[in-house]
């Protein structure tokens, strides 16, 4: 299952004002100083999809991805200049930024 926040459907309706609402994919992007992350993009539907539509929202995510995964959770959180998107999962794939790592800013 894939649950999108109060304030993440503010967010997306306000980006989708004036523009057709098309699929949003979550996917893991790996690399980086914190290791593979959840994150999310525009994206066309795919027979390997769990396909999940939340208050107008299409959301896509590969089920095997999901599987492994399990629960979805995206959130907005706005604090300053870290604002944006907070993808979370029953099962955690991904790190914190560790030490060192200049592109998490700080």
């Amino acid at each position: 299952m894939i649950t999108v926040s109060e304030q993440a459907q503010i967010v997306l309706k306000d980006y989708f004002k004036e523009k057709e609402i098309t699929p949003i994919r979550v996917f893991l992007q790996t690399g980086g100083c914190s290791g593979p992350s959840l994150v999310m993009a525009l994206d066309s539907p795919k027979d390997s999809d769990d396909v999940y539509e939340v208050n107008g929202f299409t959301l896509l995510v590969d089920k095997e991805l999901h599987r492994t995964t399990r629960d979805i959770t995206v959130d907005y959180v706005s604090s300053g200049a870290h604002s944006g998107f907070t993808l979370t999962s029953e099962v955690a794939v991904g790190g914190g930024c560790g030490g060192g790592c200049s592109s998490c800013g700080g």
